[in-house]
């Protein structure tokens, strides 16, 4: 190899090596200023990616029909009906499809189809530069958090905590009221109307008063974001967290990570959302509850928390703005959340 090749095959490498992932350079790890995505109005077009797990492009209809009976246009991505193994085809066509949802100037708001597991694989890919530019929504949950993490962290834009395609109805006229509530909720928070939440009195909630962001979403998501670049930032602001499918030792574990990470101690509020446990052992009982694992950790703070908030892995799982101001009250009539 001659020394103007070998020179020029060593700036080639040493880029390769040198370069940064999507979220990196220029941008600041706590952003100073908040952005809500212009709401949507009639007509707008409303892209359906799935960045985790595998979902049918037949499980998407419904969701579909329902957000054009809205006067939302529907743009399906190449990833719906992908499979490769559990996830909704490769992490090259997760990512790619979710990078153009929001490079794509017509979409207004994305729907991620379903959660699973498989963002974290692909979430230091994503190129955010045109999305800081000219945000919109980005709609899920459960694995979803990365993304409500990621985005939060990074540019303090507001994204929308809910429900996804897999859990909206088969036949929309015999869905229960509260699957139609918190289903409308989505649509409600799209078009800015006013968002309020309550839920009934508990005897284990601490009572109080406070201001602050939104932030949260799957608890186990947070805790495995704990000293990434994904990493939740929660100082001064209200957080809420639900879980389904875990153990009550690996709740403690996880709330224990919240703890020793900082995430607890300058909180303006807790919100306590849907816990669906896995049955202990056995002889393997673990001995607290839920709400006694949490109260563990936070006594010696003396923001409010309230529990069995409706948001979560089950049917009561409305639809929350992160990334914006809310004022949260607990007292001994129940619990009431409302966007500021």
């Amino acid at each position: 190899m001659d020394r103007k090749h070998f020179i020029s095959s060593l700036i080639t490498a040493g880029a390769a090596i040198s370069a940064t992932p999507a979220w990196a350079a220029s941008d600041s790890p706590v952003p100073r200023t908040r952005k809500t995505p212009p709401y949507l109005q009639p007509g707008d077009t409303i892209g359906i990616t799935s960045p985790a797990g595998y979902i049918s492009l037949t499980e998407v209809q419904t969701a579909a029909q329902l957000m054009e009976s809205w006067g939302f246009k529907v743009l399906i991505g190449p990833t719906i009906g992908k499979k490769d193994y559990t996830y909704g085809g490769t992490d090259d066509e997760r990512a790619v499809d979710l990078q153009q949802m929001l490079d794509n100037p017509d979409i207004k708001a994305i729907m991620c189809a379903r959660g699973g597991y498989g963002l974290v694989r692909i979430i230091d890919r994503i190129n955010f530069k045109k999305f800081k530019k000219h945000p919109k929504w980005v709609i899920g949950f459960s694995d979803i958090t990365v993304l409500h993490c990621h985005i939060n962290r990074h540019y303090g834009i507001a994204t929308l905590h809910s429900k996804m395609c897999n859990s909206f109805p088969d036949d929309w006229s015999k869905a229960e009221p509260i699957q139609v509530a918190t289903i409308l909720s989505i649509k409600q928070a799209l078009l800015g109307e006013e968002m309020n939440y309550q839920s009934p009195a508990s005897a284990l909630n601490r009572a109080g008063k406070a201001e602050g962001v939104l932030v949260g979403g799957n608890l186990s998501m947070i805790a495995t974001l704990s000293g990434t670049q994904s990493d939740l930032e929660t100082k001064g602001k209200i957080l809420f967290v639900e879980d389904t499918g875990e153990y009550l030792y690996n709740i403690d574990r996880m709330f224990w990570n919240l703890k020793r990470s900082g995430k607890l101690d300058k909180l303006a509020g807790l919100i306590v959302g849907g816990f669906k446990i896995k049955p202990d052992e056995p002889g393997e009982e673990f001995g607290k509850t839920v709400p006694e694992i949490v109260m563990e950790k936070v006594q010696e703070y003396g923001y409010p928390v309230c529990f069995d908030f409706p948001v979560g892995h089950q049917r009561a799982n409305f639809a929350f703005k992160c990334g914006v101001k809310h004022r949260l009250e607990v007292s001994v009539d129940g619990s009431t959340l409302t966007a500021v």
